[in-house]
């Protein structure tokens, strides 16, 4: 088990905690980490400086107050948490920043300097992520008895589909509107095996087209949060997938549509 460390001396002041903790809370639940991940990094950081901590984690704000031990005056501050794509790299590097505080293994200004580069440097390899986010999704239409030419054809809906969605968030598109235009743009792909009788498994390529777009991870984290009893984050996370959700339909439904495929 790690233990942790409390530095005796160059510890920085609740002022500067303060403020390092508030940056690092909102980019952390913004890249889509849990709010009993938020609440146990950060109170790693704090204990690792020796310093007492209070937290209101809201869906879109997250206050911090800090205060020395056996001192009653506290300093407070307010972050707005920044909507961003959810990013494991992002949340796992910053995981492991507040893990090398607490062993000692950073000291306060290489972890400010660490959490600069961390906002400014997600290192996904754009080119690597959508081939394999493709092949999953490939593999998916293979598990629901697709055929090769109907996981050709999912292939190529995803890439492209995703390598939108990547273009779209990169240039500020509201996230519901992008996944709206990315899902119509898959299921226009994947009905060409429907148009053009290709395969055996046509419906299948077709429904699978868009599985990637489904927001797994906000269902998740919100029944994460709903049992850390973090009810209000869980409430609109969830809100926050139906929506999502109902875009991805809107979009496979207006893609069905164009290409005249039935529904029924």
């Amino acid at each position: 088990m790690r233990t942790t460390t409390v530095y005796k001396c160059g510890s920085p002041s609740p002022q500067e905690l303060c403020r390092f903790l508030s940056e690092y809370s909102a980019l952390l639940l913004g890249c889509g980490a849990t709010c009993i991940r938020l609440e146990n990094n950060v109170q790693r950081i704090a204990e690792a400086y020796g310093k007492e901590i209070s937290m209101v984690i809201m869906p879109r704000h997250v206050q911090i107050s800090v205060w020395e031990k056996g001192n009653d005056e506290a300093v407070t501050a307010i972050s707005t948490v920044k909507s961003s794509p959810i990013s494991f790299n992002v949340n796992t590097r910053l995981s492991e920043l507040s893990w090398e505080v607490a062993d000692g293994k950073t000291d306060f200004n290489q972890a400010a300097e660490r959490l600069g580069k961390i906002v400014k440097d997600d290192r996904q390899d754009k080119w690597t992520v959508p081939v394999l986010v493709a092949l999953a999704n490939a593999s998916f239409c293979r598990l629901f008895s697709g055929d090769a030419v109907a996981m050709l054809t999912v292939l190529a809906a995803t890439l492209a589909g995703y390598s939108l969605k990547t273009f779209l968030l990169g240039r500020g598109t509201d996230n519901r509107l992008a996944f709206f235009i990315c899902s119509f743009v898959s299921s226009v792909l994947g009905a060409t095996d429907i148009l053009f009788a290709i395969g055996d498994t046509p419906t299948t390529a077709m429904a699978t087209s868009v599985l990637y777009l489904v927001p797994g991870i906000p269902y998740l984290n919100s029944f994460s949060d709903m049992l850390c009893r973090h009810y209000i984050c869980a409430f609109c996370r969830f809100m926050d997938a139906i929506v999502l959700t109902g875009c991805l339909s809107a979009g496979l439904c207006c893609g069905m549509l164009l290409m005249n495929v039935g529904m029924f």
